[in-house]
């Protein structure tokens, strides 16, 4: 299947996004001649067997999706490729384009977008709740013209069943390989890690708080991106930041050496609308790493959490409960460490990337042998 080409496209996210490029792309350059098209402006480059193809950097959204789209449009149909992947929902209209030249189109929804438009609160509710609604139109409408819609969980598939009659879950778990390499780790004590986008929705606010209220001498190794530089200089400010090193944003070997160090991962979300039926990979990659984690009490998260025994589930806008799950853990190092090796255990058997891995080369497989 090498002579068959796909492509997969973005204009939002960066290169090397770890389900784009490192677990789908990167999956799917084992059978065939796979090409991602990104926009960022670093240039050309070949990952194994992974061709990415840079169309330049846009600034601003609208040149962005206007420019940018137009751009990706026709780099995609010089490729003459059998099957494109989209990961934006910007790009639904190339993907109908390129519908119309007579390709197989794929829509990989990585988030529930018409619910994410009602967390934007920037814009008025009214407005809010008009572009969700009209954005819930527009996937009904048009995600029925794609050959194969791909969800992200399992929540995002079943809505996107009743749109399409080709659909299948990928879930963002991690590959194995990548922390399970972690050999003999050097735990500091009272060490807790969180990874990801740092926000308030994300609950960063409650976390840092958190710190000051642990009977326990800890600190939190902080890696991601602030979300606006206001909220960085005001979390700065707060007393827990004191506790709190800061790296910043991190690539992949940064993560695994993170992993190595930390005794405990956060993962406390506030429960927003986009994130009560999320699966949040660094949840897994916590797992994975063989630490326990401390979650949001949402239902599916704590069913999770509750059934392997791998951490401790919390209200994550309580600081003092997150202080006290903390406490716990610190202070009960081999239950701690038997929940770290739980969830390590559940990795290994349901939540990684080979499972998902050949769930998608299988769907692939389908979209490609249907006429």
């Amino acid at each position: 299947m090498v002579n068959l080409h796909i492509v997969h496209l973005t204009s939002v996210h960066q290169r090397y996004d770890a389900r784009i490029c490192l677990k789908e792309s990167m999956s799917l350059s084992k059978q065939y001649k796979t090409f991602l098209i990104v926009a960022d402006g670093k240039g050309d480059e070949c990952i194994d067997k992974l061709n990415i193809l840079d169309i330049g950097k846009f600034h601003g959204r609208k040149s962005r999706v206007i420019d940018g789209s137009k751009a990706i449009f026709h780099k995609a149909l010089e490729l003459n490729a059998e099957v494109y992947h989209l990961h934006d929902p910007e790009l639904i209209p190339v993907g109908l384009k390129l519908k119309k030249h007579g390709k197989k189109v794929i829509f990989d929804a990585h988030e529930d977008f018409p619910k994410q438009i009602l967390t934007k609160h920037y814009l008025p509710l009214p407005v809010r709740k008009i572009i969700s609604i009209c954005a819930e139109l527009g996937e009904r409408v048009l995600c029925r013209k794609f050959d194969g819609i791909v969800g992200a969980t399992p929540f995002i598939a079943k809505k996107f069943f009743k749109i399409n009659q080709n659909v299948v879950n990928i879930n963002n778990y991690p590959k194995i390989e990548e922390l399970q390499s972690i050999e003999n780790p050097q735990r500091v004590h009272g060490q807790v890690c969180y990874i990801g986008g740092i926000s308030v929705e994300r609950g960063i606010k409650e976390v840092i708080e958190a710190l000051t209220k642990t009977k326990n001498d800890v600190n939190l190794a902080l890696a991601g991106k602030f979300h606006s530089e206001q909220l960085e200089k005001d979390i700065k400010q707060d007393e827990g930041w004191q506790k709190t090193h800061f790296i910043g944003f991190v690539g992949r070997k940064e993560i695994q050496e993170l992993l190595s160090t930390t005794q405990i991962g956060l993962v406390t979300l506030h429960p927003t609308i986009s994130y009560l039926d999320s699966l949040p990979v660094k949840l897994f990659e916590y797992m994975c790493a063989g630490i326990p984690v401390i979650a949001s009490d949402f239902p599916l998260w704590r069913e999770i959490v509750l059934k392997h025994n791998c951490g401790l589930c919390v209200d994550p806008k309580n600081p003092e409960e997150i202080a006290k799950a903390i406490d716990y853990l610190v202070d009960h190092p081999e239950i701690a460490s038997q929940m770290g090796e739980n969830g390590f255990k559940a990795v290994q058997a349901e939540f990684n990337w080979a499972n998902e891995e050949s769930k998608l080369l299988q769907f692939y497989d389908n979209i490609i042998g249907s006429k």
